[in-house]
């Protein structure tokens, strides 16, 4: 049952717990990195990886390996790490390495080594790493083949059962310059380094953690170093294999004939009182790092100190050393991080001339009236970090550091800025982190006097009404700005005019709804814009066409955005700008619903995409449903009361004739018809009945529907009373215009036309359809003569007797 796992396509493979006698079949001589770990391999055998020849890598973690024999890595000559940690070996040939003319890094850590001198890799002359630990070796008597190791940076015998170094263990280090090697002598038991044991050796690094048992041990041992050169020396313990826990005086006198660039001293629990010689024999060292110990204060400082970087990390001061520590007249470099204890800062620094950084970050400081007072005669100073501390008050007076370059109070709760332009003096300031400091910017002046400014990181904090204004109006040589975080809804558009030169903007992680490109146009030196976790639903083409061209990195990622083939050009776009777009699996699109969570770059453009045949159909159809809602919306009324006619006339037979005609007359010439035509007509022999609008129309019908139901449809005939009244009104026109219709779906014999003599025979001829009607049907004529009347009467009577 074969556990084969392809790391990276025919380059990497992870093989464990395997009981095989060679290299799986299925692993390609192609493969790079091979991991057998856990297996149970046993022995080596000559050629056994041959076919594997371009391996880099070899893993053989506890493999149960006992044997190696000779020429067992042949041609493997790519091969750069060996890893042979936790097998017992009992057995290396002498040729056990043969081949490997590539490695720089071998690993026999718990492998069962009590002796260097049998060890066969006095050939690797490309060796840079040698990895002896938790072994067995018990002398640190390097063999001579160690002098053709010329490329080892880093030999570890960490956790072995040295107890002595003697004079001559290291003369194969003493006959090369190892100014890189890193010599690491952690978790040994050492009893005694007999004096002279280092003269005149160079090293990298020399590593004792653990290493002695007791302060006297300690003592005398360290005056074994005398002699020694080394950039880096280490000395302390581990903080969970602590053997000396009490720091005492005198502990570090030993070193005084040391030549070393940087010291650190590492976990200490307790120091006395009396702590004065601290300081004594690596006061001339140029770096000291002081890590996890436990001191409460500085102690004495010798006189012309040349101590230029100082470094007090998890140490347990409750207040800033200040005074003691501006006794390091050449100090340039001084930090104080990560001492929960350290809440207090009264004390000032005085005239450090030379101190150009200054980091306190990650303590729990408080304090008020920052920075100027801090700070006496400390021209040079140009890098400030007080970020992650407590609260801190700013009052605007930067006078003593006035030369600023960087300012970190990022995760600090700062007073002050944003009411009111604190940092006016800060002229050569470039770098300025507020971020996550609840500062809210009141003040459109908060970044003014910040003429260098190039870079600004404000993210977390706020501005008045969640909106950016004329903000950053003076900042016309920023870089990179940071305003993520700030809940902003709203920015002005005049808030970037100023920020020609800008680079890189992260306006990430706030309620913004669009990408207004008149607000961004002035950003034509983006490089990377940061866009995402906004409430953005689409980028309009006047936004894409501002984005200028040397953006490389763009992140509009977790957005609102609205994936509908209204917006085909953005989609398209962002199909086309993979290279472009960071984080690309977090655009997703949020509506419509059915489509919600659907991978933006993935969305089906096609779906968008319609035939030729099908848009001209729909554009056809289009015209013509707006053609006929045109028609409908202009003539509606005709259409309506046509249809009215139309199916009254289907039920008119039903009805009956209720009146002998139905009167169509102006309101004006209802005196007229009273007199002349209904009370004569209605009133003689025999009698006729009219339908006249004003007395036998229903009341709460329609006009309209009244003329068509109770006129038209209920009587005989029509009597159309044409007068210039008549023809001037509408109502009229359109009650002539629903006779004709009636004339012609009843199949009536026509209209009776009653002309009064007083009409205007030039508004006549205007009325096209009723000139023309009359030109082709007769009509009566009305006169005021007695004979006329009793010839109107005669002939009327005689029209409305037919049919009756």
């Amino acid at each position: 049952d074969l556990l084969l796992l392809q790391v990276v396509p025919s380059k990497a493979f992870r093989c464990m717990g395997l009981n095989i006698s060679g290299v799986p079949a299925e692993v390609p001589n192609t493969t790079q990195n091979l991991d057998l770990s856990f297996s149970n391999l046993k022995s080596l055998e000559s050629n056994y990886f041959s076919s594997v020849p371009e391996l880099q890598l070899l893993d053989l973690t506890r493999c149960h390996l006992h044997t190696i024999e000779d020429n067992s890595f042949k041609d493997l000559n790519k091969l750069s790490t060996l890893i042979l940690t936790a097998n017992p070996l009992q057995y290396l040939g002498t040729a056990a390495f043969y081949g490997l003319t590539s490695l720089k890094k071998l690993v026999l850590v718990e492998t069962n080594i009590a002796s260097l001198t049998d060890l066969p890799i006095g050939h690797l002359h490309t060796l840079q790493e040698l990895n002896l630990g938790h072994n067995n070796i018990a002398s640190l008597k390097l063999p001579k083949y160690f002098t053709n190791l010329t490329s080892l940076r880093h030999l570890s015998f960490l956790f072995n059962k040295i107890t002595y170094i003697s004079k001559g263990d290291l003369d194969a280090l003493r006959e090369v310059n190892r100014l890189n090697l890193t010599l690491v002598l952690s978790l040994n038991d050492i009893k005694f380094i007999e004096p002279g044991s280092f003269a005149k050796i160079h090293l990298g690094e020399l590593v004792l953690r653990s290493s002695f048992e007791n302060f006297n041990v300690m003592h005398a041992s360290l005056q074994g170093l005398t002699g020694l050169e080394v950039n880096r020396l280490i000395v302390g313990e581990f903080s969970d294999r602590q053997r000396l826990v009490d720091f005492q005086s005198g502990l570090l006198s030993g070193l005084c004939q040391v030549h070393m660039q940087e010291f650190v001293l590492i976990s200490f629990r307790e120091f006395e009182n009396d702590t004065d010689t601290l300081f004594n024999c690596i006061g001339n060292v140029s770096s000291i790092r002081l890590v996890d110990l436990r001191l409460e204060e500085v102690s004495k400082v010798p006189m012309f100190s040349q101590v230029k970087q100082l470094e007090c990390k998890k140490c347990k001061f409750k207040e800033m050393p200040a005074e003691k520590l501006s006794l390091f007249k050449e100090l340039r470099v001084l930090r104080i991080i990560k001492s929960k204890h350290l809440n207090s800062f009264r004390q000032k620094f005085k005239s450090l001339r030379n101190l150009e950084v200054a980091d306190f970050s990650e303590n729990r400081l408080s304090f008020t009236g920052c920075c100027s007072r801090h700070f006496h005669e400390c021209p040079n100073l140009k890098h400030l970090n007080l970020s992650f501390n407590s609260d801190i008050s700013i009052t605007g007076d930067f006078t003593n550091v006035k030369n600023l370059l960087y300012l970190d109070l990022q995760h600090t709760k700062l007073f002050g800025p944003g009411s009111y332009p604190v940092f006016l003096s800060l002229q050569k300031l470039i770098y300025l982190d507020i971020s996550y400091t609840r500062t809210h910017v009141k003040s459109q002046c908060t970044f003014c006097g910040l003429n260098s400014l190039k870079v600004l990181k404000m993210a977390g904090n706020s501005f008045e009404n969640n909106k950016l204004s004329n903000n950053f109006k003076n900042l016309s040589h920023l870089h990179t700005l940071d305003i993520s975080n700030c809940k902003l809804v709203q920015v002005d558009q005049s808030t970037f005019d100023a920020l020609s030169e800008l680079k890189e903007l992260n306006i990430s992680n706030n309620k913004l709804l669009s990408f207004d490109p008149v607000v961004y146009k002035p950003l034509q030196a983006l490089t990377a814009l940061d866009f995402s976790n906004n409430q953005l639903s689409v980028l309009l083409d006047s936004a894409l066409e501002i984005l200028p061209d040397s953006l490389v990195l763009l992140d509009i990622s977790q957005n609102l955005f609205e994936c509908s083939c209204v917006h085909f050009n953005f989609l398209k776009w962002i199909t086309d700008k993979q290279k472009l777009l960071q984080n690309k699996k977090l655009m997703i699109c949020h509506t419509p619903a059915y489509l919600k969570n659907t991978s933006l770059p993935v969305f089906a453009l096609s779906s968008c995409r319609l035939k030729g045949s099908t848009v001209a159909f729909s554009v056809i159809m289009f015209l013509a449903v707006a053609v006929f809602l045109f028609l409908i919306y202009k003539y509606y009324f005709q259409l309506y009361y046509s249809l009215v006619l139309l199916s009254g006339c289907k039920h008119s037979a039903e009805r009956g004739d209720t009146y002998d005609a139905f009167v169509i007359h102006s309101s004006k010439d209802q005196e007229w018809v009273m007199k002349e035509l209904v009370e004569p007509l209605e009133g003689g022999t025999p009698p006729f009945q009219f339908c006249l609008y004003y007395r036998d129309f229903l009341p709460g019908v329609p006009i309209v529907t009244n003329i068509i139901q109770e006129g038209f449809l209920s009587s005989r005939n029509v009597i159309a009373v044409i007068s210039t009244d008549f023809l001037e009104s509408k109502w009229c026109s359109f009650e002539f215009d629903i006779a004709q219709s009636w004339q012609l779906v009843e199949g009536k014999a026509g209209i009776i036309m009653i002309v009064l003599e007083e009409v205007n025979k030039a508004l006549l001829r205007q009325r096209l359809g009723l000139s023309r009607y009359l030109r082709r049907n007769t009509y009566l004529e009305w006169k005021n003569k007695e004979i006329s009347k009793h010839i109107f009467w005669r002939q009327l009577t005689g029209i409305l007797l037919e049919g009756k």
